[in-house]
């Protein structure tokens, strides 16, 4: 799994993807080290499909031919900002830059939505995730959501002047 012509990403449909989204989801919570009750996920689990109806949040799936691979996904914080929410890759697609196709993908999609800006928060073991954000315009940020874990970094990125081609591209 090292070609990165073998995968495709597209929207999440419910309730038709929802088996494939709370397994990722699910995998990604079991695999932080920090403890994410706090999150209250399995409440959230039970009205994904509503939170992630309409244009104003989404959830995307990359795929090959036999299995989802990752997930990511936006949900609204206002008007002007959105948040990034759930970027997941499985350890079989890592080294492939699945986790930055997903990236660009919401920036994107959040763009044509409206939204004038990404705000996210990464947790302090994910050093190459938090590397990846800064390296496509992500810049430190005051939080928009509250999060207890020590150490937990706060970026956002104004998507009215992202530009994918002005950000360092996948080879």
């Amino acid at each position: 799994m090292r070609n990165q012509k073998l995968y495709s990403i597209k929207r999440a449909l419910f309730p038709k993807d929802l088996k494939d989204v709370l397994c990722l989801y699910r995998e990604y919570i079991s695999s932080t080290k920090a403890d994410l009750g706090f999150q209250n996920n399995e409440k959230d689990f039970l009205s994904i499909a509503e939170l992630y109806e309409g244009e104003s949040s989404q959830i995307f799936l990359a795929s090959d031919s036999e299995r989802v691979l990752g997930c990511a996904a936006f949900r609204r914080y206002d008007d002007d900002c959105c948040e990034m929410k759930r970027v997941y890759v499985c350890p079989q697609a890592r080294g492939i830059k699945l986790g930055e196709t997903l990236v660009r993908r919401l920036l994107l999609e959040a763009k044509t939505v409206g939204y004038k800006k990404m705000c996210l928060d990464v947790l302090p073991e994910f050093k190459a995730a938090y590397k990846l954000y800064k390296n496509m315009g992500f810049d430190d940020h005051e939080p928009i959501t509250s999060n207890p874990v020590q150490g937990t970094k706060y970026l956002a990125i104004n998507l009215e002047a992202y530009n994918k081609a002005s950000h360092n591209q996948p080879q």
